[in-house]
């Protein structure tokens, strides 16, 4: 991390007043209820060290899209008991987060409370990336901790504005997930293979474009991969039967032929599971790609020939990227081929033969379903900033911490 501002770039804490940037956003119930404190969870390690560092903490974050309007639903101060838990320190609310109400807090902050602020996108300003809000919000503090990178593909007021106004630096989550992508993705051990899933092509243009020239392997899954099936003359993908996109078959084509221009072996199924309904435990069978009917079915997942393909590629690589399912993972049986690659890509992993990282909000809830969602090297569950960084976009929360 020498190329990024840590927190041992910030120097002696003691006495001082440390604003964090973290990812509150968690999914909440009708009722308000908590109902995945994972984020919450993975904010408290820099919580705890910058207490520890003799730091009065004060946790900002944005939540829901309340544009720029305070309303009960989007408030802060439903999470203030599971901040408190996961923490086991008293978490003390201010319901907004600039202006005389937050400078008094602070100035009674007793060494071991927390102070959370109000949801940032109650102002239109936090989104507008508006400077001299920036100024005010971190008016308070005499360092500022930027912890959540969901949101660094974003140049919102307290992602980029704020990070200028004073000492600035990671914090632990920030830090080890961009050490992690880099790894992934920047500077990895090679052989590199990336798995990219998803329903169209044209959703994932910049991706499929960037990694055709930085990985060695390129597995195409989904519904995506009709396409470039389609465009490698297999006449019996069709719109009838699959998510083919005709008017993106030269797009394949070409992108097919920057990869192997850069040395970028594709991996494309080799048989498909069907199905008559699109329902879980509905009729199906695995059918080799000449064999794909017509209509009346339906491709929702990939077959064992594919699967083993995958993995016997997979055991030649040292580094793993992964975006997207194999297949209709929501519903059994089509989760059986994500199932089986994710299932081997953790034993890998295990056995110290592969750095695997993946990230992305199916991917997450794919990887969750295969069970192996703590067996990965790490897990991203930032969703734009993630696919962003696999585009080879520059993230302007991340850009700004440079040294």
């Amino acid at each position: 991390m020498t190329a990024y501002r840590t927190l041992d770039d910030l120097g002696d804490l003691h006495g001082k007043v440390a604003m964090l940037r973290a990812d509150l956003n968690v999914p909440m119930d009708e009722n308000f209820h908590v109902t995945n404190t994972a984020r919450i969870d993975r904010t408290v390690p820099t919580i705890k060290e910058l207490m520890k560092r003799g730091a009065k903490v004060v946790v900002i974050s944005h939540f829901g899209r309340p544009e720029g309007k305070g309303d009960m639903k989007n408030s802060l101060s439903h999470i203030v008991g599971d901040l408190q838990k996961s923490l086991g320190h008293k978490v003390v609310f201010v319901d907004d987060c600039i202006g005389p109400k937050v400078e008094e807090a602070v100035k009674n902050m007793k060494n071991d409370e927390i102070l959370l602020l109000e949801n940032l996108r109650f102002y239109n300003e936090e989104k507008k990336g508006d400077e001299a809000w920036a100024k005010e919000l971190v008016k308070p503090a005499d360092v500022y901790v930027s912890d959540a990178f969901s949101t660094a593909h974003r140049a919102h007021a307290s992602m980029v504005a704020a990070v200028k106004e004073r000492p600035a630096a990671f914090g632990l989550l920030m830090a080890e997930e961009v050490n992690a992508l880099s790894k992934g993705l920047n500077d990895p051990k090679r052989p590199l293979m990336a798995i990219v899933g998803g329903s169209k092509v044209s959703t994932k243009l910049d991706l499929l474009n960037n990694l055709v020239k930085k990985v060695d392997k390129l597995v195409i899954s989904g519904g995506m991969a009709h396409t470039f099936m389609k465009a490698t003359g297999i006449d019996t993908v069709n719109e009838a039967n699959s998510l083919v996109q005709m008017d993106m078959l030269d797009t394949a084509k070409e992108i097919m032929a920057t990869a192997k221009a850069n040395n970028c072996k594709i991996v494309l199924p080799l048989d498909v599971v069907v199905s008559k309904e699109f329902k879980p435990m509905a009729e199906h069978k695995t059918v080799d790609l000449e064999h794909i009917p017509a209509e009346g079915w339906s491709l929702l997942d990939v077959g064992d020939k594919t699967i083993a393909t995958i993995n016997a590629e997979m055991d030649g690589c040292s580094t793993l990227v992964w975006n997207g399912p194999l297949g209709v993972f929501e519903m059994k049986p089509f989760d059986n081929a994500t199932n089986k690659v994710a299932e081997h890509a953790a034993e890998l992993t295990a056995a110290g033969k592969l750095m695997s990282v993946a990230g992305g909000g199916d991917t997450v809830s794919a990887l969750a379903n295969a069970g192996v969602e703590n067996k990965f090297s790490y897990i991203s569950t930032a969703g734009g900033a993630f696919l962003e960084w696999m585009e080879g976009k520059e993230l302007p929360g991340v850009a700004v911490l440079k040294k």
